[in-house]
């Protein structure tokens, strides 16, 4: 298939685009085809650092506005200009911030310099020595000009400016499966997502981003990129590769709304919707935002993630077997070339086994995360 064709199919996927026939073909195109497979998960990190570069981008021509509007408002300490002077500053306003200070610092001394020694008649030596004490005083202003406006560029001035946060609506909920940072969710919950960010139960956000999806199985694989996330010393739970038996007693956290959520109840089927074998039936209430959520049993194992509600029945819902993590997790490492990946382990042990209801509950909740997307 031609390259530009292939990629044009492939930025339709991405965005939703394609019809369900077409839909269709490519994911089936995507399970024969691994390099295409592989297209699609670079490409869409490719569009979302793209995204990301051009947040940035408004973002520093933002700040440079920002700072011309402060000098031309008199918030920084700044040289009155007059005549020609003005022109030059007004036709330097969308300038770096460098620039500008030099420019205002070089007119001003060569227009005052000039007006001296225009004004000033032939004198002793003691008239020379008063003048230049005020042209060595007016060189230590226009230093002084230049360091003042280049902490204002450096963030060094605390300067009350308004930044527009980026605004997500929420997604779904998500859970750690490494310390270091990487979590499981719903492929759904970042379907089309710009900017992705997850809310620990405390109310702090982390940016994150997608590293590996399978639509499949409807699983994702999410890194916190935020460098103010601190690494918890361990998970309580781990991640269990067997089945779950009928009537297992079994219990959910999730962010259903803009709060941790706590949810009960039992393991009611093996298979999920119409004896779908990658999945689970279980008898729990959900919602909306529950997609993502681990579902435990009592000895502390994750034994599937909450995908979604039957809509025609209520209280059914179901979970993607927990071994289907397994399965993710070794698919990306065979698909990536970033190292670090491979340093990836799911928890071997469980800390809550045998402990009360309340005290898991308390401990896993460290590890939930609500999702929101842009």
């Amino acid at each position: 298939m031609d390259e530009i064709v292939m990629i044009d199919s492939v930025e339709r996927y991405i965005r939703g685009e394609m019809n369900p026939d077409e839909r269709l073909y490519f994911e089936q195109l995507r399970k024969t085809n691994p390099e295409i497979d592989q297209m699609v998960v670079e490409h869409t990190l490719f569009l979302q650092q793209m995204n990301r570069f051009g947040e940035l981008k408004k973002f520093k021509n933002f700040l440079n506005e920002v700072h011309t509007d402060l000098a031309e408002q008199g918030h920084i300490n700044s040289t009155r200009l007059k005549g020609k002077a003005k022109v030059v500053y007004l036709w330097n306003k969308y300038k770096r911030v460098t620039a500008i200070a030099a420019s205002i610092a070089g007119v001003t001394a060569l227009s005052i310099s000039v007006l001296v020694w225009s004004l000033t008649p032939p004198s002793t030596s003691g008239g020379y020595e008063d003048l230049k004490r005020k042209i060595n005083n007016l060189e230590s202003k226009t230093r002084q000009q230049d360091r003042e406006i280049n902490q204002v560029k450096n963030n060094q001035v605390k300067t009350q400016i308004e930044i527009a946060p980026v605004k997500y609506t929420t997604g779904g909920t998500s859970f750690l499966i490494d310390v270091k940072g990487y979590l499981i969710t719903n492929a759904h919950v970042i379907e089309n997502a710009t900017n992705i960010a997850v809310e620990n139960n405390k109310g702090t956000d982390f940016i994150a981003k997608v590293v590996f999806i399978d639509l499949k199985r409807d699983l994702a694989i999410l890194k916190i990129t935020d460098d103010n996330y601190k690494p918890l010393s361990s998970i309580p739970y781990t991640i269990s590769k067997s089945a779950t038996e009928l009537a297992e007693p079994i219990f959910t956290l999730g962010y259903p709304r803009n709060e941790i959520v706590y949810g009960q109840g039992y393991l009611s089927a093996k298979t999920g919707y119409n004896g779908d074998t990658l999945s689970c039936q279980i008898e729990i209430a959900a919602n909306r935002g529950n997609s993502g959520s681990p579902i435990l049993n009592r000895n502390g194992e994750v034994i599937g993630v909450l995908n979604g509600r039957q809509k025609d029945a209520e209280g059914f819902t179901f979970a993607i077997h927990s071994k289907y993590i397994y399965q993710a997790l070794e698919q990306m490492k065979k698909d990536t070339t970033d190292s670090t990946y491979q340093y990836i382990k799911l928890p071997s042990k469980s800390s809550i086994k045998d402990v009360d209801r309340v005290q898991q509950v308390k401990k896993v909740e460290e590890c939930v995360f609500m999702v929101k997307v842009n």
